[in-house]
């Protein structure tokens, strides 16, 4: 009977294809984050693609390529890691985290298209529904 363990079973909420990442200054005060103060926007950190992974023990946001995972955060809409910036609508601030040591780090990640951040958002917010 070992031979069949329950497997957890992941649902893909998202998937997109392009996405930028860039790394971003420190907040200041309570003004909220702008994509405009993160440098050279067309010459972001790291590129590849973001997926919205659903497993039993929660929802996931991963960058990853196609040999690696650049980063992950975990998403909990009681306390959101994922926050809007104020001066666009393609832009957003990432809280991610190092599953080995705990450490936290914020990055700002970008779509190419409207409609890619659009659909990023009501994936977030679609499963926010149903929690």
């Amino acid at each position: 009977m070992d031979e069949f363990k329950e497997e957890e079973i992941e649902s893909i909420l998202y998937i997109g294809r392009e996405v930028s990442v860039y790394k971003i200054p420190p907040l200041k005060k309570n003004e909220g984050h702008r994509a405009q103060e993160w440098g050279d926007l067309g010459n972001p950190l790291w590129k590849g693609r973001l997926r919205i992974i659903e497993r039993s023990s929660g929802v996931s946001i991963q960058f990853e390529d196609s040999t690696t995972v650049f980063a992950k955060a975990d998403y909990d809409p009681a306390k959101p890691s994922v926050e809007a910036v104020l001066d666009s609508s393609r832009y957003f601030v990432v809280r991610v985290e190092d599953s080995g040591s705990g450490r936290r780090a914020y990055i700002g990640m970008g779509f190419l298209e409207r409609t890619d951040s659009f659909d990023f958002n009501v994936a977030l917010q679609d499963y926010t529904k149903y929690v």
